[in-house]
């Protein structure tokens, strides 16, 4: 396949890439300018390297030239800011894909595959692990807009036969994680740890949460890529459930000491629980995590410290 990242000098992108170049596809990826390669390339790997702004039509029309196969990891914001600017979200983000998506039909791709959010779309679960059938009432901008996009992607399918996936992400970490966005909880405790700081929790750390290697989401696009036919929409995690609590007694456990707490008040949009029924991806892309949640703290480890502080 001629595959396009958008995103794909990222943390998730970035792994994609590698899974996709190590299966013998040919890879371009879109990013922003003066954006740090996460790694050398050999002069063997099909890799092209794009830069662009994903709210410039244009560019990203350019970019999909000649690409059949499209991996849309971009986004503009977190599901903790964005609720203090929902239009920005919308703009940024929804309006953003439609106009891929004109563009994409326009340029024939065959297939576009999109990281939803599993721990968003769903709002405050009824039922816990959660299905992909379970009633879909997100309390975030970011959750509604992710939802939104769904719907756009069986729109064009109907419109216009643009094949689609959608692989509802529950929490990915590991190598490559970008501590300086503050998102992703292993990793930034981990870090904090390494360095001897205080973790604060909002709540009391009884916030359960669905975590997984990178490596195994990246497999999981990889597969969906070729997976045909139905189901459109596929939950992707560990199935299941981690509480803060219990990522800091695993971190504890990888870097030897105790660390140090500090309990903050709880937040309005975090759910209490949130794990994924994976059966679907299990049943339809033969596909499972295969890396523990302690091994991907140690591989998480091994790495951040050869990072530069």
């Amino acid at each position: 396949m001629k595959c396009l990242i958008f995103g794909g000098g990222g943390f998730l992108g970035s792994h994609l890439c590698d899974a996709l170049l190590t299966a013998g596809h040919a890879v371009r990826i879109f990013d922003r300018p003066n954006l740090r390669h996460f790694r050398a390339f050999g002069k063997d790997e099909q890799i092209e390297w794009v830069e662009g702004d994903f709210l410039n039509a244009e560019d990203v029309s350019k970019a999909l030239i000649g690409c059949d196969t499209v991996f849309h990891l971009v986004s503009t914001t977190l599901p903790r800011s964005s609720n203090e600017n929902p239009a920005y979200d919308v703009d940024t983000n929804l309006a953003t894909t439609v106009r891929l998506l004109d563009a994409a039909c326009k340029a024939g791709v065959g297939k576009i595959i999109f990281a939803s959010s599993g721990g968003t779309v769903y709002g405050i679960p009824q039922s816990a692990p959660i299905s992909e059938n379970h009633p879909t009432e997100p309390i975030c901008s970011y959750g509604i807009c992710k939802l939104a996009i769904e719907k756009y992607l069986h729109l064009y399918n109907i419109l216009h036969g643009l094949k689609y996936c959608v692989l509802r992400l529950s929490n990915p970490f590991g190598e490559r994680q970008r501590i300086s966005s503050a998102q992703g909880a292993v990793s930034v405790f981990l870090h904090k740890a390494l360095r001897g700081e205080t973790i604060e929790i909002w709540g009391d750390g009884s916030v359960v949460r669905d975590y997984f290697h990178v490596s195994d989401a990246a497999r999981a696009f990889l597969q969906a890529a070729t997976q045909s036919g139905y189901p459109h929409i596929m939950n992707i995690g560990s199935g299941s459930g981690k509480s803060l609590n219990d990522i800091l007694t695993a971190i504890e456990a990888a870097v030897g000491w105790p660390v140090a707490r500090k309990y903050l008040p709880s937040r309005a949009f975090d759910v209490p629980v949130n794990v994924l029924d994976i059966a679907k991806a299990r049943d339809c892309l033969g596909w499972h995590p295969t890396i523990s949640f302690e091994a991907g703290i140690a591989r998480t480890l091994t790495w951040m410290k050869t990072q530069p502080d």
